[in-house]
């Protein structure tokens, strides 16, 4: 999808707050997985972190409500995929009440393994893009853990304002985490045009002698995993990194992780990103998982009126586009694009090779859509491999949206 006056656009750095949503609407749903086990009625009281549900399989995880408050019913809103999903609808009383009261911790690394690891699932630690339980990761022996503070989606900035505001505290949870799980080394990966966060790095790594920072070129999906994997440590894998004992998580995982062993706090919020030139005032905003990203933008001035609106979550380049901002904030959603709409009437591909070119996995992407209903041309063209990285739509002179296409047929993959 194209669009103009993405240079009006600003990087941001600073965060702001809105916590005082009216209600919340907590997503029955983990990743794309709805098999979740309710736990929570209607009538009941819920406090600030109350599990309310949790997921089932070999991935489960705890759901929990980010504010205290009464249980007033069950509504469907829009998901960061852009499919409406059930969400448990909490009425906030602004009391944030909490079942028992947090203690803080002073040592940060006095937990076992397994306490560790029994923390990050109860505390409902996911990969703050991904989504994916952070415990997974950590079950198996590491030796390496690699910080991601690359910004790859352009205007998102999320990750790094986090950095710029705690730096001490990052630092002291990747010491804690190195600690816990006897990791040897860590490699935070940061862009080379990001000469602001290299300083302030700088300032503060020096008593983190196992910690070193990685610079990565500037180009667009240099933070994408396999590629760090294989800069920093001349590693590939098949499926995870943890193949390779080696740990991959971005700078708002390794908050959440510190606010999980310092105060026992669940994952109850996030910062996110909004921006685009249909809105008054792009923010970082601190947020409240379950709050109507509709009553974020109007509480930081609303949205302009042009004839036409596009909502993109998730970023330019990987997000999806949606209809309304009857979207809910998740733990995976870290920005949200208001958009004045282009024209982008699709046109007849014109086989010229663009997106086989850009691919960073070296696909064939329009091959791939040619034959989305031919399972064996399907399995030969390895559609598997995608990254969701949005290049091959970005590039089209036809303004085809490949990627969707490609993304069909990597699930289709899954379900041989």
């Amino acid at each position: 999808m194209k669009f103009r006056n993405l240079k009006k656009i600003k990087e941001l750095k600073t965060i702001t707050t809105f916590l005082k949503p009216k209600k919340v609407y907590i997503p029955l749903i983990s990743q794309d997985d709805k098999n979740i086990t309710l736990l929570v009625k209607k009538g009941d009281y819920v406090f600030k972190g109350s599990i309310i549900g949790k997921r089932k399989g070999n991935l489960r995880i705890s759901i929990h409500s980010s504010v205290s408050g009464i249980v007033v019913g069950f509504s469907e809103h829009t998901y960061l995929n852009g499919q409406k999903v059930k969400c448990v609808e909490i009425e906030n009383d602004y009391k944030e009440k909490e079942e028992t009261r947090k203690s803080t911790k002073r040592i940060l690394n006095k937990y076992t393994k397994d306490e560790f690891i029994n923390l990050l699932r109860d505390c409902g630690i996911v990969g703050l893009d991904s989504g994916f339980p952070t415990y997974i990761k950590y079950q198996n022996n590491i030796n390496t853990l690699i910080v991601n503070s690359v910004n790859d989606e352009p205007y998102v900035t999320c990750n790094q304002s986090l950095f710029r505001t705690k730096c001490e505290e990052i630092l002291e949870a990747i010491d804690s985490i190195m600690d816990i799980c006897s990791i040897e080394e860590c490699f935070i990966a940061i862009k080379k045009e990001n000469v602001e966060l290299k300083k302030i790095l700088d300032n503060h790594i020096g008593t983190y002698l196992k910690i070193k920072v990685v610079e990565v070129c500037n180009d667009y999906a240099s933070g994408w995993e396999r590629n760090l994997v294989k800069k920093i440590k001349h590693e590939t894998y098949k499926k995870y990194p943890t193949e390779k004992s080696i740990v991959v998580n971005n700078v708002s995982t390794i908050y959440a992780i510190y606010e999980a062993l310092k105060y026992n706090k669940a994952l109850t919020d996030r910062i996110i990103t909004i921006t685009g030139d249909g809105i008054s005032k792009s923010q970082n905003i601190l947020v409240k998982n379950g709050t109507l990203v509709s009553e974020i933008i109007e509480s930081i001035g609303g949205i302009k009126k042009y004839k036409k609106i596009n909502f993109i979550a998730g970023g330019l380049m990987m997000g999806n586009s949606l209809p309304s901002d009857d979207l809910v904030v998740t733990s995976n959603l870290n920005s949200v694009f208001v958009m004045k709409e282009c024209d982008n009437s699709i046109e007849e591909c014109i086989r010229c090779g663009k997106c086989v070119e850009v691919c960073p996995v070296k696909l064939s992407p329009i091959l791939i859509k040619d034959n989305i209903n031919n399972a064996k041309k399907l399995e030969k063209l390895k559609a598997n491999r995608c990254i969701n990285c949005g290049l091959c739509s970005y590039i089209c002179p036809a303004k085809i949206n490949v990627r969707d296409y490609v993304k069909e047929a990597k699930k289709k993959q899954e379900r041989i």
